[in-house]
């Protein structure tokens, strides 16, 4: 395989402190980019934040964060997990990124996605029934923002541009991935426009998307174009044993669990649910060894190129978040990539 990126992902889920309270949406913002500081000391390869516009989410503007954590360090790459394109314009998507691109020495990334949740449509007054036109249309303009320095387009979203130059120009390439749930129509989105394709896996067992990877391998293929890299977004959390790292993830896990399913009308989660998907799904919790042991094989099954793992989940403190990050840069980063070589 070739080599693999070991990655970190949060939406700045809002923490409890050390009494149990929840903490200010503005300190956990301040958390995160400290967060961010200590995942570059120790190996991490890239950090994406997602955007949210919820009270149980602090991060709706990731790049001025993203620009605090570029300013504090040296090397690892930044970025979304995921930008929500469908509600927020091209351009100034564009010029926010080729902004931090500049400012971290093109450490840049944006991930494209519609997201998990929708409160963002009206917030910015668009309606959820143009849905799939919103997103198809400002994907195209996107990408000729990345790759034309005078952009011709015209849609039905906005007016057209004839021959627009856009500032500040890319001085270089901004890597941009589409975040796709698991359906064959954003597989070959993302290979029409050349991209590579996050994988968000948050449940079930990984190897159930092979063939979606399988699918964009030979849809590059077909096309005479060598296939992008394939990256996965799963949750998770490294504790010093299984033992403590299930006990200290499970009250959390289960809190931002329920929460949603409230609103999507799931039943609340139960032990045996969360074990199962521990022992065998989505969730990456347990020892260094034993979340390494399952991202690597989760790599190899899918032949994919980077893992996220989201390390924030529900009300989690600061505290237990940092020695995850720990751990995850310093032991399960190098045994993954041992495992592969």
């Amino acid at each position: 395989m070739p080599a693999v990126e070991l990655a970190l992902d949060t939406f700045g889920d809002v923490t409890h402190d050390d009494a149990g309270r929840a903490k200010p949406q503005d300190a956990v913002i301040r958390d995160v980019v400290e967060q961010g500081v200590l995942a570059d000391e120790t190996g991490v390869d890239f950090l994406g934040l997602g955007e949210h516009h919820r009270d149980d989410f602090a991060i709706a503007a990731p790049e001025p964060i993203l620009a605090a954590i570029a300013a504090r360090t040296r090397r690892i790459r930044l970025g979304t997990a995921v930008t929500v394109l469908s509600s927020d314009d091209p351009i100034r998507i564009f010029q926010r990124f080729s902004t931090l691109n500049a400012l971290s020495n093109g450490r840049a990334e944006v991930i494209l996605g519609r997201g998990s949740f929708t409160e963002s449509f009206p917030l910015f007054g668009y309606e959820l029934r143009d849905y799939e036109t919103l997103f198809n249309e400002k994907l195209e303009l996107f990408t000729r923002l990345l790759r034309e320095p005078r952009v011709s387009w015209s849609g039905t979203i906005r007016p057209p541009l004839r021959a627009q130059p856009v500032y500040p120009a890319l001085a270089t390439p901004l890597k941009t991935w589409i975040g796709v749930g698991g359906t064959p129509e954003s597989v070959m989105r993302a290979v029409h426009y050349d991209l590579p394709m996050m994988l968000a896996i948050i449940g079930g067992a990984a190897a159930r998307f092979r063939p979606f990877a399988d699918l964009y391998r030979r849809a590059f293929d077909e096309a005479g174009r060598p296939a992008q890299p394939i990256g996965i977004h799963s949750p998770g959390h490294v504790g010093d044993t299984d033992e403590a790292a299930r006990e200290a993830l499970w009250p959390h896990y289960k809190a931002l669990h329920d929460r949603i399913g409230r609103e999507r009308g799931w039943s609340p989660m139960t032990r045996a649910q969360f074990d199962h998907e521990a022992d065998q799904g989505a969730l990456y919790v347990g020892s260094p060894e034993t979340v390494a042991t399952r991202i690597a094989a989760t790599l190899r099954a899918l032949g994919a190129q980077r893992f996220e793992l989201k390390y924030a989940s529900g009300p989690m403190p600061h505290s237990a978040l940092m020695r995850s990050i720990e751990l995850y840069g310093t032991r399960v980063a190098p045994m993954v990539r041992d495992m592969l070589a």
